[in-house]
């Protein structure tokens, strides 16, 4: 591959150096935030050599170039002026105005409430937990014990703000303290008392209007906002003998009061107001809204829409204590779940059958991507019978007002402590919705039907097609000679590479990993496997030619030249080495079981990121034959697949 070529072609195509905001790499990825995604070739791109494929996902135009994406990136950091690795926080006002505004709040919302979601997930599902126990008489809501639980349960959203803070501006790109300690200062004990006292409030004169800062969201994100520029003006402006003293001490004079006198109560009516808009909606017209939400949440989910619906949900737990959106979302998951149940009752082809109940099984657990990207949307039919199972489920929900009463990370069975409230009727009916969604997309796809490509896969052909006019002419025999010493000389090359498990867990086919790239085969062909511990060992004798610096990833070469490539979960990239110890370094000399990397794996999975790992060859194109084994649950140093 001829890199400075292959960066050269990229750069073009991306649109320029002028079009990009930031460019980085992971393991196989040239990973770009462009300014315009549309000037971006994409059709071309994809047409590029060295290029295995382009792909948008989490706000970043990805550009899939395999072993030699560090060769590649170095060539086009090499080629900009500004090296490549721009800082996201650089970007100035020429950026947002090339940027589409709608996309540029999504990711803003998206990156900022993404991190906290464990927090407050863990919260509300104890909370969930505390209610049941009330509910079913085991807990007494005096005791000791209840009010230890319930603080642990409210902790998280009544410092809301304070979580919010240090997340919204380590997104925007300013001091994460600096904006905790902002929103500690609205938070404080005096200050709570001194607003709630009844009393008149003044700050130099200008009055402060009262205004309660537990468990809100929208107050401190504009403060936030409007902290990170007042921060990185005086930054600017300030020599750097004094900016530590100087940056956070006027960020925080200017800021604490402006919050409390103008932003806090205008971002407290603006929540308010979003709140009690959405519970008149749902009031006044309850069913027609369910339908709407229920019916299209896939394609919210799809487009990245659904980031927008975080805050209001958010924002109407703390203020109203329910919601109505989140019962939605369970409909639209389990008609998902039912969508791909259908293309199991359907289809013939055996393997169709086992990805789609697998996926089914996943999506009423609330993992619904391999489900509706894998199965549903691969076949359309499915996804429009989720669709409409959604609708009708969200219908249900809507006529007898389902609320949920705790945040939830994975919306789906597990979650189901999020609809108990003092009385038991919530719970039933968000099940019945949930199955009625499930059973009408499953109805809907086994009548409607799929259509399964059938056709035998077509092999490589190991002999020159006939023509009319070649199939006319016999050859003669030093033809015939030549043909035979040609096989029999392809036949003595041909041996077989045995690639050994490098983890414990259940092998699953690659269709099965969410993300496009390894499933659709783009970067090479394999297996998956589900790890159940955090080890991962050489699978050939071989060489190390490279680990990524966040450890997510391992490329290998075995001693006769298989490429492979070994990629712990998905998106892991985003962690930057934490949770993974390496074993092993590039250039190193592996053997069949030598330890390559130790990953906690609970913990990776706590931080909301599938460990569901690829291990794939990379130059397929070198064999003509993969042949996996017909385990389903493998050890370290079982047998994966043979290539010939």
């Amino acid at each position: 591959m001829d890199k400075a070529k292959v960066a050269q072609d990229v750069l073009t195509l991306v649109g320029g150096e002028e079009n990009i905001d930031q460019v980085t790499h992971c393991m196989t990825r040239l990973r770009f935030n462009l300014h315009d995604d549309n000037k971006a070739n994409k059709a071309q791109l994809e047409k590029t050599p060295g290029v295995m494929g382009v792909m948008k996902n989490g706000g970043q135009f990805q550009v899939i170039i395999g072993n030699e994406v560090a060769g590649v990136y170095k060539e086009l950091a090499g080629s900009m002026k500004g090296g490549g690795a721009k800082p996201a926080a650089s970007t100035g006002e020429s950026t947002a105005k090339k940027r589409n505004p709608i996309s540029s709040l999504f990711d803003f919302i998206s990156g900022m409430f993404t991190p906290i979601l464990p927090a407050i997930t863990g919260a509300g599902m104890i909370k969930g937990i505390v209610a049941i126990l009330v509910a079913l008489g085991w807990m007494s809501n005096t005791s000791s014990t209840y009010i230890i639980l319930s603080a642990i349960g409210d902790g998280a959203f009544y410092f809301l703000p304070i979580i919010l803070a240090i997340s919204a501006a380590r997104k925007l790109g300013s001091n994460m303290y600096i904006g905790a300690a902002l929103g500690a200062a609205i938070m404080h004990p005096t200050i709570t008392a001194l607003l709630s006292s009844g009393q008149p409030v003044t700050f130099a004169s200008i009055p402060v209007v009262a205004a309660t800062y537990s468990s809100t969201v929208i107050p401190i994100v504009i403060a936030i906002w409007i902290a990170s520029y007042v921060e990185k003006t005086v930054d600017r402006v300030t020599h750097a003998s004094v900016k530590l003293l100087v940056v956070p001490t006027v960020t925080l004079l200017v800021m604490v009061p402006l919050t409390l006198i103008a932003i806090g109560p205008l971002g407290s009516i603006i929540g308010s107001g979003l709140s009690g808009g959405i519970s008149w909606l749902f009031d006044n017209m309850s069913i027609l809204a369910s339908i709407l939400i229920g019916g299209t949440m896939s394609l919210l989910i799809i487009t990245g829409m659904h980031y927008a619906l975080t805050p209001i949900v958010i924002g109407s737990i703390t203020a109203l204590g329910y919601d109505f959106i989140i019962p939605l979302m369970f409909a639209a998951n389990w008609a998902q779940a039912g969508g791909a149940l259908g293309v199991g009752l359907r289809a013939k082809n055996g393997q169709t059958k086992s990805l789609a109940f697998s996926t089914s099984l996943t999506a009423i657990m609330g993992i619904t991507e391999p489900a509706m990207y894998g199965v549903n949307m691969k076949f359309k039919k499915p996804f429009i019978a989720a669709l409409s199972g959604g609708a009708i489920g969200g219908a249900f929900m809507g006529i007898f007002h389902v609320k949920a009463y705790v945040i939830t990370g994975l919306v789906g069975l597990p979650s189901v402590a999020a609809f108990i409230s003092p009385s038991i009727s919530t719970l039933i009916y968000a099940l019945l919705g949930g199955l009625i969604a499930f059973v009408a997309a499953t109805i809907i796809t086994f009548v409607m039907g799929i259509q399964e490509n059938t056709e035998a896969p077509v092999e490589a052909a190991t002999e020159p097609a006939a023509s009319s006019t070649t199939a006319e002419q016999p050859m003669d025999a030093d033809a015939v000679a030549a043909t035979l010493i040609q096989h029999e000389t392809a036949a003595r090359q041909m041996k077989a590479t045995e690639v050994c498990s490098p983890m414990t867990g259940e092998v699953k086919p690659l269709s099965e990993v969410p993300d496009p790239a390894f499933a659709e085969e783009i970067m090479g062909k394999g297996v998956a496997i589900e790890p159940t511990e955090g080890r991962v060992v050489a699978p050939v004798n071989g060489t190390v030619f490279s680990v990524s610096k966040s450890g997510h990833a391992i490329g290998l070469v075995s001693e006769d030249g298989t490429e492979m490539l070994i990629h712990i979960g998905i998106d892991t990239v985003k962690l930057k080495g934490k949770h993974f110890t390496p074993h092993a370094r590039s250039g190193q000399e592996i053997q069949k079981g030598d330890l390559l990397m130790e990953f906690d794996l609970e913990a990776v999975r706590a931080e909301g990121y599938a460990t569901i790992t690829p291990v794939i060859v990379t130059n397929i194109n070198d064999y003509n034959e993969l042949t996996r084994s017909a385990e389903k649950q493998v050890q370290t140093g079982d047998s994966l697949y043979t290539l010939k």
